[in-house]
């Protein structure tokens, strides 16, 4: 009978703490990490390459609102999945990656071994919120234990837990599996929110700006800025958490130079959720940066988010439910419902509007009115640059795209089969370009693997399109951009897809219904050149 190793039980442990699925790729180096998956009903995804498990780990987490857990193998496994943990790191999303790495006695001595890195731990450092090789096999429910606890109680983001070859084969029979309690999240005490609720039932132009942090506290957002009749902006992160559809929902975003005169010069007092104003959320056509002049009430879980990029006048440190949810309780002894006035919130919104580009603006109406329940995973390609700007869902983690934050190419395509395993009851569509496409296009066959219901889109524009506008803006020769680009619908058809190749919109609004029905992965490639010609901004 075989012992159970360190490798074996790690599965145990996870599945105490919830763990449904597991992205990763076996190898020489962390196959004892998968000695005890029979045991558990922990599914396990075979991605095509690591970064493809990160992307895949991340989408799942932000579709459900539970880490993305994966299994990666030392070295090249831990250098291709960096990017995704980096994508991850700056949208706070919560990722586990365990890790093999070489044997206790084989660290940094540079001897060539399989896989050697010098210092495998000082890179993932720079990617990673917790970072941690094990070297004991008796700390395994400890450092487990530290990583769950950091995704609920704190700014989530990637953990990294290496643990090298002799370490993994030890004996762990006797190691206790059952999960620790875990810590609920901080709130601010009442005291400290009192001035808060003051200042808004003070305010005469109140506004909100909500985003990723946010994205729990829907319903006391929604209460709150109903209470004050306050208009609402979000980030990329942020939308649907007050619904596309709620009046006060301005629907833009905020780095459009009509919204950040309202944010800058206009508002006497801001609410600001769970944001920590980024440039790619709010100066993401390079206006420069903000220079807020009323009072700003800042929530974020985050100490050092509190105080980033804008200084604010009473800082809240907490989870934004809760601490919503105590202003939605206190602001009723301070002030009466104000008269329902959302004339302010329509006004700006009647400003955004004025710079959508109705080419863009149809191919989202046709998403929305074929498939009104869907999650849309973009990549950064024009439509999704649009979305940035214009597209509002009516829940939360209905849209999320890598345009933002660290920017990588090559998301949509794995995050889209984590989103689908999240959320298999809805519809799901990934949002790609020809361009970024063709750095996880590899990741098609994960999809079939799996025989998801997908849909694909690929916008083509035959190769890099927004970094040949900004050379030719720029007067710089468009080197290195207009690239072969393969036909995606006979590429997607060779992998098993049922596709398309579009080059109208009204072609496009046919095919998308058919594509939803579909049973199994589909994909639906479309030429730029037939809807629209270039991107407005």
């Amino acid at each position: 009978m075989s012992i159970k190793t360190c490798g074996k039980i790690i599965p145990e442990i996870l599945e105490g703490y919830g763990t449904e699925i597991i992205f990763g790729i076996p190898g020489v180096h962390n196959i004892e990490m998968y000695g005890g998956l029979p045991q558990t009903h922990i599914q396990h995804i075979t991605p095509r390459h690591e970064q493809g498990a990160g992307f895949m780990a991340d989408g799942y987490a932000r579709a459900s609102g539970k880490p993305g857990v994966c299994f990666i193998i030392t070295g090249p496994g831990m250098t291709n999945i960096a990017t995704a943990m980096a994508q991850a790191m700056q949208d706070s999303i919560p990722l586990l990656v365990i890790s093999s790495v070489n044997s206790n006695h084989q660290l940094a001595l540079g001897e060539g071994r399989l896989h050697e890195l010098p210092d495998q731990l000082a890179l993932t450092s720079q990617v990673s919120v917790y970072n941690h090789r094990l070297t004991d096999v008796n700390n395994l429910p400890k450092v487990i234990a530290r990583a769950f606890s950091i995704f609920t109680s704190q700014r989530p983001g990637p953990v990294h837990i290496e643990i090298p070859l002799d370490v993994l084969k030890q004996d762990a029979s006797h190691i206790d599996t059952t999960p620790w309690p875990l810590p609920d999240s901080p709130t601010a005490s009442i005291t400290a929110i009192k001035p808060a609720v003051e200042l808004l039932s003070s305010a005469q132009r109140p506004l909100m700006i909500i985003g990723g942090g946010a994205v729990g506290a829907a319903e006391p957002i929604v209460q709150v800025a109903e209470y004050f009749n306050i208009p609402v902006l979000n980030t990329n992160n942020g939308k649907g958490i007050v619904p596309s559809s709620h009046p006060l929902q301005v629907g833009a975003t905020p780095s459009l130079e009509c919204l950040r005169e309202e944010l800058e010069n206009q508002a006497d007092v801001i609410l600001a959720i769970g944001t920590e104003f980024s440039e790619t959320d709010y100066d993401f056509f390079f206006l420069g940066d903000l220079n807020i002049n009323g009072k700003v009430v800042r929530i974020d879980i985050d100490m050092s988010q509190l105080f980033s990029n804008v200084k604010p006048d009473i800082p809240l440190l907490g989870d934004a439910n809760k601490i919503m949810q105590l202003i939605a309780t206190e602001i009723s002894q301070y002030s009466t419902p104000q008269t329902p006035n959302n004339q302010r919130a329509a006004q700006l919104k009647s400003s955004a509007i004025t710079h959508r580009d109705k080419n863009y603006q149809a191919f989202f109406d046709t998403i929305t009115a074929t498939v009104p329940e869907a999650i849309i995973v973009g990549d950064s390609t024009q439509p999704t640059y649009f979305a940035q700007a214009f597209y509002e869902c009516e829940k939360p983690r209905r849209y999320f795209h890598s345009a933002t934050g660290f920017g990588t190419l090559g998301y949509a395509f794995p995050a889209t089969v984590g989103a689908k395993l999240a959320q298999p009851n809805l519809p799901v569509i990934g949002l790609i370009g020809d361009g970024g496409g063709q750095f996880t296009v590899n990741e098609l066959a994960s999809a079939v693997g799996i025989n998801a219901d997908i849909t694909f889109i690929v916008w083509n524009n035959s190769g890099y399109g927004e970094i040949k506008r900004f050379m030719n803006e720029q007067d710089i020769p468009a080197i290195g951009v207009d690239i072969y680009t393969p036909s995606y619908a006979n590429l997607a058809r060779e992998y098993g897809f049922q596709s398309w190749l579009v080059e109208s919109m009204s072609d496009f609004s046919e095919k998308l219904a058919l594509a939803i029905e579909h049973r199994g992965p589909s994909l639906i490639e479309i030429k730029e050149s037939g809807v629209v010609s270039n991107f407005p901004f």
